[in-house]
């Protein structure tokens, strides 16, 4: 499955995203992360989507199940 990088402190979508089978690393805001195929960041107002060699997706006005949707859909493509 997707390696997935997941914004503290967001255990919920860590541990739904594990339960599909992906392997996920939590990360600071200000922690510069890659090599990851996804990521889910608080908001992408917050953030400089430039930084990620990977699309990342908002959590902000999702539930974690749209998160998990989300992102296995966009993962399919």
């Amino acid at each position: 499955m997707a390696k997935i990088a997941v914004e503290k402190p967001f255990d919920d979508v860590k541990q739904a995203l594990e339960e599909k089978g992906h392997e996920v690393k939590m990360f600071e805001s200000d922690e510069r992360v890659s090599g990851y195929d996804f990521g889910v960041v608080r908001a992408l107002s917050d953030v400089n989507v430039d930084q990620y060699d990977f699309p990342v997706v908002s959590i902000e006005g999702n539930s974690v199940q749209d998160i998990v949707d989300d992102v296995e859909k966009r993962l399919a493509r």
